[in-house]
């Protein structure tokens, strides 16, 4: 489902967020940056070890030897990947605590800020914490989408893929982006 918001493009796909040919990816990723199971560990693999290299001297050099926080974003280079650059963010663990749809947002919010920062005017995103970190995806949907259009709402930029591990959840996003639209 391909539609158009102020001149940008905001597309949903089922397929594999490695092998998209956007400029940039989004890599749900955990705060160690270290790479991990999902999303996070199929885009460590497919990029190559230079990207945990890479990984590595961010959390020493910028986050002082840290974890990166929930909702914060950092880019490095796409190393082996299609795409030139990864987007790592930290989205929430549900627990139903009444701050994950903040936080949720600020992962596209930050990730959407740092690419048009860098230039990039086509990215990438996966269903930010609906995997292993619990968040329902019916609620998680409509975070990610309502953030994606506000931003897009707001400036020109290119285009956002929401690429969706597997064609149920790619159903879920297309209803939403029909009740939202």
């Amino acid at each position: 489902m391909r539609t158009e918001i102020n001149g940008n493009l905001l597309e949903l796909k089922a397929g594999d967020i490695t092998r998209q040919r956007t400029e940039a990816i989004v890599n749900a990723a955990n705060g160690s940056l270290l790479g991990g199971g999902g999303v996070d560990g199929a885009i460590h693999r497919a990029a190559g070890k230079e990207l945990l290299e890479e990984c590595k001297r961010i959390r020493k050099e910028v986050l002082n030897d840290h974890y990166l926080p929930t909702g914060e974003a950092v880019l490095t280079k796409g190393y082996q990947l299609p795409a030139s650059y990864v987007i790592h963010t930290v989205g929430p663990v549900w627990n139903n605590r009444g701050d994950e749809p903040r936080l949720l947002a600020n992962c596209y919010q930050n990730s959407l800020e740092l690419s048009r920062n860098k230039g990039v005017s086509s990215i990438s995103f996966p269903s930010i914490s609906t995997g292993v970190y619990g968040y329902p995806i019916n609620q998680a949907a409509p975070v990610a989408l309502q953030t994606i259009i506000n931003f897009l709402q707001a400036q020109a930029f290119g285009d956002v893929v929401m690429t969706l591990f597997s064609e149920q959840d790619y159903q879920v996003y297309k209803q939403t982006l029909k009740e939202l639209l």
